[in-house]
């Protein structure tokens, strides 16, 4: 194909361009072409129709998430908030800890391993632009019915790729989510979160400032693997019918991301940029015209100097390609040499491809030929912005109407089968066959990871600071009610972080959603990020970035609609941390918080194929005083152990406490059922020696919340009234689930 350049675009102005086929609308080509003042070359073409498909340019979601800043708190903590590859936030001490969450579903669905690797690869890649050294992974996963054939191909692919790609680089997964539900058949959710840390001064950022300074290209070499691959695969829908759009997924390779972390940390280490991005989606098209835009705007690159893997990929190729494991930064010419030789040491290939210029324009050239020549921003960030129509869905006033009506066990009999039954259920059931293919303790800073609330990571072996990190989304609870359900996964996350005696500190999210062209979806979404901005402005937490997911669905079937909530949490001392569960007997039992008739959404409920009702209202000022008790909890050492009620209710709670360190309870509830079984937000169970009943009443008393002893600990049994359930049986009905189904 002969190539087509600026001066033959400025010529030839009728020429026909596959703009459809690149996932652009006639009215975005025509913009194109207006911005130009001509037609664009094909590598414009190419670089546009990735920058600005859904994935990159975030157009249907641009006018929601302008929230998160709007109503942002104010926050001492935040050092560097939303727009640069990831949030950064200060954790004391003169350290500053980066984390951010993305969605890598639609590779992941295509090639489960490679797809599920990739993500895990880019996310640690993103941590590592902002000069931090990736400290833990964490993998938020949903899938279809666990005995689905779907499943069974896509499961064991993703969770081998996420262990593989992190156990490789050497990074603890440290927790996550492993659930299912129907709406996720064929449309897996693969989010991936990262950790990173670093001090105050060594924060980096994606701009390319100086006219003079060169731009260098190191990592892995180009290839033709993820042409257009989540740019364009994330931007369309899964038809059931007729071909889908597989573009080829990119391929990782752990050992060469690796060495180009160390690498990198080396190069930061020595200041010797003055700009970074890693190349992800949309790749070289995406690093260079972020770094112009974010620096002066000019920017000339000799896209012939860009090592290939593939001698054969066309100018418009190696724009587009999305290939692992590539770094692109700005570099003053007196400091190149020893970049150069940091490179060579740590066997990073590596290439000086362009330099920054005064200008505002970005020229890209291929052996002398001009073939980009663009305002950058307009690729980088200027593209178009939807105001999606939206409508609230009819089945939101229907479900409401619905009464949940399931069985709610009162007998010893009862009550047994019921707790067995629950624990047996894939979504509670005992997950060590995922976990346990994950390295959760590399690296040695490991305080806790699944199946605990949260992850908890120390990042200073003196003084013992460490940071907790927890996800969550009810999906059951944004189905009916988006907006309560942002801020009830918010509140959980934060809840979970606050139960080892962590101060909530910041969020992330990934917000996974259908088609933004359906205005339903829309709605959800639009009802989300305002549920989550307004609980995150309550609650005193700024949102440092995260990942939007749309066109998750196949045909017209959209997913639940799934916000998954990041909050990042600081303690002091993760030596005083307060274990999930007890080890000793003797101990009393303590429900914090009030149980009432919240079965909407919840597990039971999901169990008996009800899906109605009114989903929980969530109180957080209530939750920011829970909050305040478990902190206090852990600094007064009042806590011998402290678990939240979250999916399964006290029923699931009591299950996972038991079976932690094999010691039983003898619990006695009144109204025993819904006691069991309701997931009323905003409650914990904590575990307390009886000398410390005075401390513990006193702290619930002065934040307000209630406190009800529901039994206490020892045997080999749990007890419940008078069902008594031997911790064999109840271990037996746990951890069999996953193995029947996944061998």
């Amino acid at each position: 194909m002969a190539l087509d350049t600026v001066a033959i675009a400025q010529t030839t102005p009728d020429n026909s361009q596959p703009f459809a086929e690149l996932g652009l609308k006639p009215d975005e080509y025509a913009r194109i072409k207006e911005i130009l003042g001509r037609r664009p070359t094909s590598s414009e073409l190419a670089m546009y129709s990735v920058m600005w498909s859904e994935h990159c340019s975030y157009k249907s979601s641009k006018v929601h998430l302008k929230q998160f800043g709007e109503k942002a708190p104010k926050s001492d903590a935040l050092l560097v908030g939303i727009g640069e590859n990831a949030g950064v936030v200060d954790v004391g001490q003169g350290y500053a800890v980066t984390f951010k969450i993305e969605s890598h579903n639609h590779p992941s669905f295509i090639e489960p391993y490679q797809g599920a690797a990739t993500g895990v690869g880019g996310i640690v890649r993103d941590i590592l632009t902002m000069g931090a050294r990736p400290i833990a992974v964490m993998d938020p996963l949903r899938f279809g019915p666990a005995d689905a054939a779907d499943t069974r191909r896509v499961l064991p692919g993703i969770v081998a790729g996420v262990g593989g790609y992190g156990n490789c680089l050497g990074l603890p997964n440290i927790g996550g989510e492993v659930v299912f539900d129907e709406t996720y058949l064929g449309n897996p959710l693969v989010n991936a979160l990262c950790v990173g840390v670093m001090k105050h001064s060594d924060i980096k950022l994606a701009k390319a400032a100086g006219a003079g300074n060169l731009v260098v290209l190191y990592g892995a070499k180009t290839g033709g693997d993820g042409i257009g691959g989540v740019s364009v695969l994330a931007s369309e829908t899964f038809e059931s019918k007729g071909p889908a759009k597989r573009p080829a997924v990119q391929v990782g390779d752990p050992f060469v991301e690796k060495v180009l972390i160390e690498c990198s940390l080396e190069i930061f280490a020595e200041d010797l940029v003055v700009g970074i991005q890693d190349l992800g989606g949309a790749g070289l098209s995406c690093a260079t015209s972020e770094l112009a835009s974010g620096g002066s705007g000019g920017m000339k690159v000799q896209l012939d100097k860009v090592p290939l893997r593939d001698p054969s990929l066309s100018p418009e190729e190696i724009l587009m390609s999305e290939s692992q494991e590539r770094m692109c930064a700005i570099v003053e010419p007196s400091k190149i040499a020893r970049f150069l030789e940091i490179c060579e040491k740590w066997d990073v290939t590596v290439t000086v491809i362009g330099e920054v210029t005064d200008g505002n324009h970005l020229e890209i050239t291929w052996n002398g030929e001009l073939i980009v020549d663009v305002p950058p921003r307009t690729v980088a960030h200027d593209g178009p912005v939807y105001t999606r129509p939206l409508a609230q869905p009819a089945y939101i006033d229907a479900v409401a109407k619905e009464v949940i009506n399931v069985p709610l066990p009162s007998t010893a009999d009862e009550i047994k089968a019921t707790v067995l039954k629950l624990a047996a259920t894939p979504n509670l059931a005992d997950k060590s066959w995922v976990t346990d293919q994950y390295d959760r303790y590399v690296q040695g800073n490991s305080i806790q990871s699944q199946p605990d609330d949260s992850g908890m990571v120390r990042i200073d072996e003196k003084t013992h600071l460490g940071v907790a990190v927890a996800t969550d989304a009810n999906a059951n609870w944004s189905y009916l009610n988006p907006y309560e359900g942002a801020k009830l996964a918010l509140a959980e996350a934060a809840r979970n972080i606050a139960t080892a005696g962590a101060k909530p500190l910041a969020v992330t999210n990934c917000l996974n959603f259908g088609s933004p062209e359906d205005p339903g979806v829309m709605w959800q979404f639009a009802e989300s990020v305002r549920g989550l901005a307004d609980g995150c402005l309550e609650m005193g937490l700024p949102v440092t970035g995260g990942n939007v997911s749309f066109y998750n669905q196949t045909g017209a079937v959209a997913i639940l609609p799934t916000p998954v909530i990041g909050v990042l949490g600081v303690i002091d001392d993760v030596r005083t941390r307060t274990p999930m569960s007890f080890d000793r007997a003797g101990l009393d039992l303590y429900l914090l918080g009030e149980t009432h008739n919240d079965l909407a959404g919840s597990e039971w409920a999901y169990m008996h194929n009800q899906r109605g009702g009114v989903a929980p209202i969530a109180d957080l000022q209530r939750e920011m005083r829970l909050i305040e008790l478990l902190v206090a909890g852990r600094t007064k050492k009042i806590f011998s152990a402290a678990h939240d009620l979250s999916q399964g209710g006290l029923a699931a709670t009591l299950t996972e406490m038991v079976l932690r360190y094999n010691t039983g309870a003898t619990i006695q509830l009144d109204n025993v059922g819904l006691a069991l079984l309701s997931e009323t937000p905003g409650r914990v169970v904590v575990a307390i020696d009886p000398s410390r009943t005075a401390a513990l009443t006193s702290e619930a008393s002065s934040q307000k919340i209630a406190l009800t002893k529901i039994g206490t600990t020892g045997g080999d049994s749990l007890v419940i009234n008078d069902a008594k359930i031997s911790l064999v049986e109840l271990r037996k009905a746990h951890t069999e689930t996953f193995p029947k189904l996944f061998g």
